[in-house]
């Protein structure tokens, strides 16, 4: 039985092994490289198949050096607006990349950058991935992609395969494999590819630059004694319009979950739970957030959790201290009138 959701492909239609190319806006990250040398040994196995790399807002110097590390073919995506690295608009270009290229395997570093990327794009892709691999071998028999990462908590070795869909995705931490020596006579073919970008990103970029005005001047959510954070239920940025009045007026600092963070709403250092930071205040106020596990693991050592929610039954409103079910923006402009009173000289 095969789910509609995920109609069959043409596993020959994909050739190649390819790397995203992350970069400082200066030169390419060490992981890239490093990738770039496994990516040469899998497809040498593969029958010396094409080694690629997808470059965003990158320079030729860059995609010159790609291939100074084994490259063969590097894509230059190009699009003034990827100047500003938002994660919706480069997974999107690098999927769109991907999709027309149609490698048998696609690997990314397992930076912080890298980490929020290659869910957006396999999501995109409609193909699974395999996170912080610390292994990557092909299976002599069916040639298969051998994923080996090791099981949370650490005790075994897992080998995951994605044997019905493609590419097939994993991402690697840094320093996990040898950076392979650069080789200056190495030639390959650099390609630029333009994308279009939709026009959802204009009003992420203002919404994100707003935020990061309004919070400039709290403390960094790791070290505060008070965290008033933000999810999806918010709506959009405006909201934290109101969470960061809150946070100010208990001397506190603003946080966002991991889908406000993804919408573009709050910047990525803001962001708490397991993709995020750990955090340990002695109060947690968490607004339009559901309360998944992910987002549970990064904040179960706070001393108090207070949920505005609307929904009764969401994760967060059962595992907080304190819950207030209802609309978030007629209950945040009450507490704040209310601090505002309690602060007021008598």
């Amino acid at each position: 039985m095969t789910c509609k959701l995920w109609p069959q492909i043409n596993k020959e239609e994909y050739k190649g092994v390819w790397v995203y190319l992350e970069h400082d806006g200066a030169r390419l990250k060490d992981v890239a490289l490093e990738l770039l040398g496994k990516a040469r040994d899998l497809a040498a196995k593969r029958g010396n198949a094409q080694v690629g790399g997808v470059l965003v807002a990158g320079s030729d110097e860059m995609a010159q050096e790609a291939i100074y590390h084994g490259a063969d073919k590097v894509v230059v995506v190009v699009n003034p607006e990827l100047k500003v690295y938002t994660p919706y608009e480069y997974a999107n270009a690098v999927a769109k990349v991907v999709a027309k290229y149609r490698p048998e395997i696609f690997l990314i570093g397992a930076t912080k950058r890298g980490r929020e990327l290659a869910a957006f794009i396999a999501n995109t892709l409609t193909t699974g991935i395999t996170a912080d691999c610390t292994a990557l071998e092909i299976d002599p028999k069916t040639g298969d992609l051998m994923q080996i990462r090791p099981t949370f908590g650490g005790t075994q070795m897992a080998t995951i395969k994605t044997p019905h869909r493609r590419p097939q995705m994993a991402s690697v931490r840094p320093g996990v494999f040898p950076k392979p020596p650069r080789d200056v006579n190495r030639k390959g073919e650099i390609v630029h590819e333009a994308v279009e970008l939709d026009a959802r990103r204009t009003t992420f970029l203002g919404a994100e630059k707003r935020i990061e005005r309004d919070i400039a001047d709290l403390p960094p959510v790791e070290s505060s004694d008070v965290v008033v954070a933000g999810g999806r239920g918010l709506g959009s940025a405006e909201g934290f319009k109101w969470l960061v009045e809150l946070a100010k007026l208990l001397n506190g600092t603003v946080a966002a979950s991991l889908m406000a963070v993804r919408a573009g709403w709050a910047p990525h250092t803001r962001q708490v739970g397991q993709t995020g930071k750990t955090i340990r205040p002695k109060l947690y106020i968490a607004v339009g957030i559901s309360g998944a596990v992910q987002h549970m693991m990064g904040i179960q050592e706070s001393k108090h959790i207070i949920a505005v929610n609307s929904d009764p039954n969401a994760p967060i409103v059962q595992n907080s201290d304190y819950a207030i079910v209802g609309d978030y923006k007629q209950i945040i402009p009450l507490l704040i009138e209310e601090i505002k009173r309690a602060k007021a000289p008598q």
